[in-house]
């Protein structure tokens, strides 16, 4: 176990190192610039389109099933979770403040990698036996790129069958039974149960359920924790200059050891901004774009503005105000990690901090564990058929309460090594396929002037 654990990290360092986040990064610049900043230029017709999405036009119903703001909400299911709570505190951990400024900069780009995949999930997307719409890297590898680039897209399909069990299940019910038995007392096999039957509950509807369930759900948790996070910047709101120049000044100059904090170079501030941005917000990784497949529109563009919003409203806004909150309280020097970090960080302005971020990390999680679950089935799906569908429903749901009990440092490793591999034939799909996205955009805005 030892050596098969030494040699996944071997393979870790290096599907996450620099190569692989400098070609997510390269290919969300690439797209940004061949679409001419379209996706920060029209950030504005995206929000009128996720707006007038919730209910999807009259001809549209026929094209998916479900609504295309439903379609983010369920993206955004599985984005917005530890990685703004956790993953935001572990890179000012590691990196300093700076770090949160490379997080942006990698959002900025996402956007427009984050639209690129949603508009060719929907260009070339099929229908199953079912008469269900699915779609995602798998489909535009295969139908875009043609049949002698098959295997890429299962490829991508089997890492993100295996990568869904661990990042977007065991790995959540974890952190999940952890943070509310630190802060309730709650035994860990009763959160896992509790989940198991939850996510039963709405995992047996198939994608209609739990697009419902997210639509109503994503939006009173960001909203719930948004506002918090927004009450500990107003109680710290003279110090919010000084924290945003420090931003500033260390994601270039670096970061001098001061408090419980060890210092951090510019490089790591990076390398840990990028990282943990990619992994918060998904773009490039090729997961979202499987829930936009299924989005009931007739034209791709159209949804990939939709579909932009994703990255923008996990990474711009949540993770910013996970940062700034650690930051302007001063936290960020106390030497802590993770979630209790931000619990922290939250407790100076809000007497029940901690139980407001245990609470946000609780159903982030379970909204993770549902989004992931479609993800992961339907790569079974497109490796097996429909009769994979219900055989992987029960045990993704059995899974669910082994992780809230289990240690899962190897399950942690090796899912989070094989979500950084799924990027790698998307990106390759992207790079290929970026003139018909480039075309697409073209023809959509040429039409509406």
């Amino acid at each position: 176990m030892e050596m098969l654990t030494s040699w996944i990290s071997a393979v870790n360092s290096v599907v996450w190192g620099v190569p692989m986040l400098v070609a997510i990064l390269g290919v969300g610049l690439f797209l940004t610039v061949g679409l001419k900043l379209m996706p920060i230029l029209k950030l504005g017709t995206g929000f009128k389109l996720l707006w007038s999405g919730r209910t999807p036009k009259q001809g549209d119903e026929k094209e998916g099933e479900i609504s295309p703001f439903n379609a983010l909400m369920t993206s955004l299911s599985a984005t917005v979770g530890t990685g703004n709570i956790a993953g935001v505190a572990t890179a000012i951990v590691l990196g300093g403040p700076g770090a949160l400024f490379w997080m942006w900069c990698t959002a900025l780009v996402g956007m427009a990698t984050k639209f690129a995949e949603a508009v060719l999930a929907v260009k070339y997307r099929e229908t199953d036996e079912n008469g269900n719409h699915i779609g995602g890297p798998m489909f535009y590898i295969k139908n875009g790129l043609g049949k002698k680039w098959a295997w890429l897209g299962g490829a991508f399909a089997i890492f993100g069958s295996i990568a869904g069990f661990g990042i977007g299940n065991t790995v959540q019910s974890n952190s999940v039974a952890h943070a509310l038995e630190s802060s309730f007392g709650i035994d860990p096999l009763i959160t896992g149960i509790a989940m198991m039957v939850l996510v039963g509950l709405v995992l047996m509807g198939g994608i209609k359920r739990i697009s419902d369930v997210a639509g109503k759900l994503v939006p009173l948790m960001a909203l719930f924790y948004i506002g918090a996070g927004l009450f500990v910047l107003a109680t710290n709101v003279s110090e919010i200059p000084a924290a945003i120049a420090l931003i500033f000044d260390s994601a270039f100059n670096g970061t001098a050891a001061t408090g419980g904090f060890a210092g951090a170079a510019v490089w790591a501030a990076i390398r840990f901004g990028v990282a943990r941005g990619v992994f918060s917000n998904e773009a490039g990784l090729g997961s979202a774009p499987i829930a936009h497949a299924a989005a009931q529109t007739k034209n791709p563009v159209s949804q990939g503005l939709v579909a932009m919003l994703g990255t923008f409203i996990d990474t711009l806004i949540v993770c910013s105000i996970t940062g700034l909150a650690i930051v302007v309280s001063g936290e960020w020097t106390s030497g802590a990690d993770g979630a209790a970090l931000t619990s922290q960080a939250f407790a100076t302005a809000i007497p029940a901090g901690e139980h407001i971020v245990s609470i946000a990390l609780a159903i982030f999680a379970f909204t993770t564990v549902l989004g992931w679950s479609l993800y992961s089935e339907k790569c079974l799906q497109y490796l097996f058929g429909v009769k994979a569908v219900l055989p992987f429903r029960i045990l993704w749901i059995i899974a669910i309460p082994i992780g809230a009990v289990s240690s899962l440092k190897f399950i942690w490793l090796l899912a989070d090594t094989l979500n950084a591999m799924m990027a790698l034939p998307n990106l390759i799909a992207l790079l290929l396929l970026s003139p018909v996205v480039f075309k697409l955009t073209k023809e959509y805005f040429a039409d509406k002037k």
